[in-house]
């Protein structure tokens, strides 16, 4: 694609520098991408230079330029003869992210994009969202963990929100109006939607995550809160106010609209009727009143009903639109996802949940819907926060009947020590008085098939951690491995030896 020159493309981004650099011969050249990669620099592009935690990508600027690169942008000063213009900045990333906008068109400001960020949730409330605008008229993309789904096309998600190169590539959308967008925490720290206008913000909750990068509970916050700073004085906040967090966010916004199911708000729900089939509420808004019909399961979607219907209702769109958008949503892959058919004499549930609030608020839904037993199959993935393992532990022991622990996604740890410090948070004594039974089993395929094969009629049983993903990470090998499929093929042989087809 060429955009424009090196120079309007600086100029657009506020990265010239007063005086004689928009002269220069160099910048008069059309620019036909933006790179942050060396690898992927390409002729035309202009490369910017992102500080990384083992090196810094100004190592790779004569790399870039050598493949074409017209252009550097970097923290670093300029080294002798640079062969091309060289651009120092204060914050690369964000260079980046104004750059990226600058060269796309700035794409958000011709449609309503719809952040959400939270620990949990988000996943299922952008889609939420999404169904909604898609039955208002508005087509809308939607870009998350789970995938970028962009005019019916749908893409693989390295990142739950992509760099900023990526992000405002995929925000053109061909012909959507609408874009939800899950915004994580390490996406606002490194500045990745820096330079996007968003229509509305949404914040789900804040719990144990990403300590591992971001420190402690309230650097973790901050990161979260970012995309409110970002928020037109006009756009409104939607927040949960049950949340501690979420009340202090509110105090903060320029337009909050608030929700909760426990405390006074904007918009509250009715009564509540759960089952395994959904969910059954009204929910009072200023707008009026809105029913709700969906076959989503459990308390957390609760909450997820409620940020969508605030967002929608926030927006303008028509109640009808947000009681037929939110009825629509089957399911989300990996949330609550339902693998067993309905003559298995067992409930198999494959979720995300990979903190101890999310497996906590994953188990505290199951119990009820479970006419037996509940068993719950998890562990913790390796290179990351070690502190919620023995958290997670504790929860699992203390709401289950049947606890197997496994490997996740172990990457450059021992799957065996990860299960060790999970243990930690299961004391014998409550093993002793509670009954339960513990088993572990490194193999997640086989502890997945120990599981199924163990339970009894009418038992549910979690698995728990990996959710859509299709792979599992060990060592340096990103092996095909997909919960879903592995528990469906338990689930046959579990038929086949009670002679059901």
């Amino acid at each position: 694609m060429t955009w424009a020159t090196v120079h309007d493309v600086l100029r657009a981004a506020g990265l010239l520098r007063p005086g004689g650099t928009a002269a220069a011969p160099d910048h008069a050249a059309a620019v036909t991408g933006i790179a942050f990669d060396s690898r992927r620099a390409g002729p035309g592009n202009v490369f910017v230079a992102l500080k990384g935690i083992r090196a810094d990508g100004a190592s790779f600027a004569r790399e870039a330029i050598s493949q074409g690169a017209l252009a550097i942008i970097s923290e670093q000063a300029a080294p002798p003869d640079p062969h091309v213009p060289w651009t120092t900045v204060h914050d690369a990333r964000l260079a980046l992210a104004l750059l990226a906008a600058a060269f796309y068109g700035h794409p958000s400001t011709r449609m309503q994009v719809v952040g959400i960020t939270g620990t949990n949730g988000k996943t299922t409330t952008a889609h939420l969202v999404a169904s909604i605008f898609e039955f208002a008229g508005v087509r809308c993309g939607i870009l998350g963990t789970v995938g970028h789904s962009i005019a019916g096309e749908i893409r693989e998600a390295i990142h739950t929100t992509p760099e900023a190169p990526d992000v405002q590539a995929l925000l053109l959308g061909r012909g959507c109006g609408a874009c939800a967008m899950e915004v994580s925490s390490h996406a606002l720290a490194l500045r990745r939607v820096d330079g996007t206008v968003f229509a509305a913000a949404v914040f789900t909750n804040l719990t144990r995550d990403h300590l591992d990068f971001h420190g402690d509970m309230e650097s973790y916050f901050q990161a979260k809160r970012r995309l409110f700073d970002m928020l037109p004085p006009e756009a409104p906040g939607v927040i949960n106010v049950d949340d501690p967090r979420g009340a202090t966010l509110a105090e903060t916004v320029g337009r909050p609209v608030t929700y909760a199911v426990s405390r006074a708000a904007d918009i509250t729900p009715g009564p509540l009727s759960f089952s395994l089939e959904g969910l059954e509420f009204d929910v009072r808004t200023p707008r009026g009143a809105v029913q709700i019909r969906s076959k989503l399961v459990g308390r957390p979607n609760v909450y997820n009903i409620l940020a969508a219907v605030s967002a929608g209702t926030a927006l303008g769109l028509s109640p009808d639109a947000i009681e037929r958008g939110v009825a629509a949503l089957d399911a989300v892959p990996g949330r609550f996802q339902i693998v067993s058919r309905s003559d298995d004499d067992l409930t198999v549930v494959i979720d995300y949940a990979h903190t101890d609030d999310a497996l906590r608020n994953l188990l505290e839904t199951a119990r009820p819907l479970a006419r037996g037993r509940l068993i719950t199959v998890f562990g913790c993935g390796g290179d990351r926060d070690r502190t919620k393992r023995p958290l997670m532990g504790a929860v699992a022991d203390r709401l289950s009947d049947l606890v197997v622990i496994t490997s996740d996604n172990p990457r450059g740890e021992d799957p065996a020590q990860i299960i060790a410090e999970v243990q930690r948070g299961i004391t014998a004594d409550t093993r002793r008085e509670s009954g339960q039974r513990l088993l572990t089993m490194v193999d997640r395929r086989e502890a997945i098939s120990r599981a199924i094969e163990l339970a009894r009629p009418g038992d549910l049983v979690l698995v728990a951690g990996k959710g859509h993903e299709k792979y599992q990470v060990i060592g340096n090998q990103v092996l095909p491995f997909d919960d879903v499929v592995v528990a469906r093929e338990a689930l046959g042989c579990r038929r086949s030896n009670s002679g059901v087809v």
